[in-house]
């Protein structure tokens, strides 16, 4: 025989009360013995709880109950649910007008809905021709007195089911769940999920060969779907893991339930009733692979804290709050100590928190006198999430995660095995928690969340790149990349799930006038995880934000420069609030677009290298400009000219020209080797004359061949063979605080590597103590938006992958 047990949404009204009766209708044909178990149809027990508590204090309770009852007889006009009504009534008006009920009362009240779901379900599959027969377990399961959370009388139980089942073999019997009666014959409940205990205990009774439980998901999954959108199913899990589950808050499962079925080692498979043709979850005896299984939650708990000097290492501690609880029927699902605050964590039930509160302060009364104990408090709104299978030899890998996107544990808890690891989190902070769990320990892509300030050149073509490559990427590194956002100086464009690759058209069409602040709330309603901010604008304001997007658990990354050249106390706060908040800032394009300079400098220093110069040309228009000019028999304006017509410079030239964007790169490379110079102390030669220096661009372009006179003459006068090149020289001792920053118009030898440079491309040489005269150089395009896009994308990469 097998039992099927079906939950309360497979039973509701529509889709989920015919697909029941189909299932039934194909294992009968299909000639199986089957039993069938059901529990309350829809969310009639919490129906029924809001209308008790509705009529306990005199309310309008009358309608409530019209509503219940219209949905439980539904469209099943023909079948008599009149005497389970008149109970409910004449209970209800009971309790109106007492003002109160007792547990008892409430049992006869909840088990009213197991009642009329197996009797309209009884009546449906007899209508359809199927020798069914309505099954009441007050008959069969015997249970002591405590109401609302029974314990079944075993021997006597058995021996009730197996004798109904003799009795009336070859039909099909309905069966409510979730109900019992004492030894009067009173009517008990077996706690909430109890009809899955049931189910359980009649497999047990009945050796059945399977227990069947359907419900309205697919199995068991790696985490709540409804939290995890990537939660996979879980194919098949051992009892012990699957009571684990249970312990740890698992809706799915009750409890009580897996005992039995290990007792007698019946397979529970655990299916979709709107999904029949799914296997479904399978738990059995056979151990599975090793290794992480599942993240289950534990809600509605709160946290009970004992805080004292005297608590540490003395004996007898634990007993007492343990008998403390024994004794007022508080049950602890996690105790931690901790050995730096001196104190012992419990998790409760949040409705017995302060119970348990009251009773341990009574408990150690003494113990505030002697101050032994300083304080004892309870934090609401949190939940557990207990990760099964997991040992602490991997465990720092999910908790590195989660401290790396700002989720700091309330305590940590591990079982004896060793095999599960269970945390007290935040409430707010469950669903983000979850997720940033479940992509660091199982095989799903780890979703990297991305606001992007700024979309013109560079940011764009950055948006384009990471749209064509999100699918490669996830293929290859695991790593899903997902731009939830997309600003400008005006509007933002926010979609959780990922902008779409007509987002230009979205932007302008449906962006909204927001603040930062705005964006850091929406990543945090929408619990998004390793989060990551670009600034692709050359923006000295938005730079203001960085502070705060560190503190909110962004990493930064940057293609503008202006963080990095602004005042060193700046400097200095920055990667101070990035290391408080554990986050990155990364911005290798900031000199050389996308030339692997930075993280070069960074490596040598780190590696105690002592860097003793840098110089280069740091410029591509610049470069181009210069080389172009060395190699041609042209004047300067020409040249100049071209460059302009070819998009080379800025829309106004004078913003390269006068060489502020050389000193501030050299200045960010002076700084990777903590030197503490300031942008008013790089020596930097304009090379705009000085009446053109001021005015409009327009009226700027029209003098241009005034550089010629000028530039034509220090052409001319340079030693045979030599050529022009605009750098940036970085010397001195460069052991001490500062540095010398020049940048400067040079002549040098067109046979040397710096004197052959080509087209627009940067280069660099760096010199160290270990390498003498023979410096490192690194040489390459160094401008463009598509190379500064790469790098930055390059640095999005870098980030995906820490951890």
């Amino acid at each position: 025989m097998k039992i099927l047990k079906f939950g309360g949404k497979s039973l509701s009204n529509g889709d989920g009360l015919a697909k029941v009766v189909s299932i039934i209708e194909d294992k009968v044909n299909q000639g199986e013995e089957i039993a069938v178990v059901v529990s309350a149809r829809g969310n009639a027990t919490d129906d029924l709880e809001e209308i008790l508590g509705v009529a306990a204090v005199n309310g309008e309770y009358k309608p409530l109950l019209e509503k219940f009852k219209t949905y439980q007889q539904s469209i099943y006009t023909e079948v008599d649910l009149s005497a389970e009504f008149t109970i409910l009534e004449k209970l209800f008006e009971g309790v109106s007008l007492i003002g109160d009920y007792s547990a008892k009362i409430k049992d006869q009240i909840f088990s009213q809905g197991e009642l009329l779901s197996a009797k309209l379900l009884t009546a449906i599959l007899v209508k359809k021709g199927i020798t069914a027969q309505f099954t009441d377990t007050r008959n069969l399961l015997k249970t002591d007195s405590k109401f609302g959370d029974a314990q079944p009388l075993d021997q006597l139980s058995k021996k009730n089911v197996i004798q109904y089942f003799k009795e009336h073999q070859g039909i099909v019997n309905i069966i409510t769940g979730f109900i019992g009666s004492n030894s009067k014959n009173e009517t008990t409940t077996l706690g909430r999920n109890g009809s899955n205990y049931t189910a359980s205990l009649l497999a047990n009774y009945l050796n059945a060969t399977e227990l069947q439980n359907y419900t309205h998901v697919d199995g068991i999954y790696t985490a709540n779907p409804d939290l995890v959108s990537d939660a996979k199913k879980i194919d098949h899990l051992t009892f012990n893991e699957a009571n684990e589950l249970a312990n740890f808050g698992a809706t799915i499962l009750h409890a009580k339930t897996i005992i039995p079925l290990l007792e007698k080692n019946i397979p529970l498979r655990i299916l979709n009733t709107f999904n029949h043709d799914n296997n479904g979850t399978l738990i059995t005896s056979n151990p599975s692979k090793e290794g992480i299984k599942t993240l289950s939650v534990l809600e509605n708990v709160a946290l009970v804290n004992l805080e004292g000097r005297g608590l540490l290492g003395k004996t007898g501690v634990d007993a007492r709050i343990f008998r403390v609880m024994g004794d007022n029927d508080i049950s602890v699902s996690i105790i931690s100590q901790g050995s730096s605050e001196r104190g012992i964590g419990l998790v409760v039930d949040a409705d017995k928190a302060t119970k348990a509160m009251i009773e341990l302060e009574k408990e150690f009364e003494n113990d505030f006198y002697s101050k032994d104990v300083n304080k004892i408090s309870v934090t609401d709104n949190v939940s557990v999430i207990s990760i099964i299978g997991q040992d602490l030899s991997t465990f720092h890998k999910p908790y590195t995660a989660l401290i790396r996107n700002k989720i700091v544990p309330i305590l940590f808890n591990n079982t004896v095995t060793g095999k599960n690891v269970s945390l007290v989190v935040a409430k707010t902070e469950l669903t983000k928690a979850l997720n940033v769990i479940h992509g660091e320990i199982f095989g799903v892509a780890k979703k990297i969340n991305i606001a992007i300030f700024g979309h013109g050149l560079v940011g764009g073509t950055l948006i384009n790149q990471i749209l064509e490559s999100a699918a490669a990427i996830e293929k290859r590194k695991g790593v899903k990349l997902n731009i939830f956002a997309i600003a400008n100086s005006s509007s933002v464009l926010l979609n959780k799930n990922g902008i779409s690759p007509n987002w230009k058209n979205e932007i302008q069409n449906s962006g909204v006038i927001y603040s930062m602040k705005d964006i850091i709330e929406y990543a945090n309603e929408h619990h998004l995880a390793n989060l990551i901010a670009v600034d692709n604008t050359a923006s000295a304001a938005f730079v203001e934000n960085y502070l705060s997007l560190a503190e909110n658990g962004f990493d930064l990354i940057s293609s503008n420069k202006v963080a990095n050249t602004l005042s060193y106390s700046f400097y200095k706060e920055l990667r101070e609030t990035l290391e408080r908040n554990q986050k990155s800032y990364l911005y290798e394009t900031n000199v050389g677009a996308g030339l692997p300079l930075i993280d070069t400098i960074k490596l040598l220093h780190l590696s105690g290298e002592n860097i003793t110069k840098i110089k280069g040309v740091f410029s591509g228009t610049l470069s181009y400009l210069f080389n172009k000019f060395s190699a041609v028999d042209e004047p300067f304006s020409a040249v100049l000219q071209e460059a302009i017509d070819n998009g080379y410079t800025e829309p106004d030239p004078r913003e390269d020209l006068c060489g502020n964007d050389v000193g501030r790169k050299l200045l960010i490379l002076a700084r990777e080797l903590d030197l503490q110079n300031e942008f008013e102390e790089v020596q930097i030669q304009n090379l705009i004359p000085e009446h053109l220096r001021d005015g409009s661009a327009a009226d700027f372009l029209t003098k241009l061949k005034e550089f010629d006179p000028i530039y034509n003459k220090i052409k001319s006068e340079q030693k045979p063979n030599h050529v022009l090149r605009y750098i940036g020289e970085l010397s001195g001792d460069l052991q001490n605080d500062k540095g010398n920053l020049e940048v400067k118009l040079v002549s040098v030898p067109m046979d040397t590597a710096l004197g052959g440079l080509k087209g627009s491309d940067s280069f660099f040489e760096i010199y160290t103590e270990s390498y003498g005269d023979r410096p490192i150089v690194i040489q390459g395009a160094g401008a463009g938006s598509a190379v500064t896009a790469r790098g930055v994308f390059g640095d999005i990469l870098r980030i995906s992958d820490k951890g």
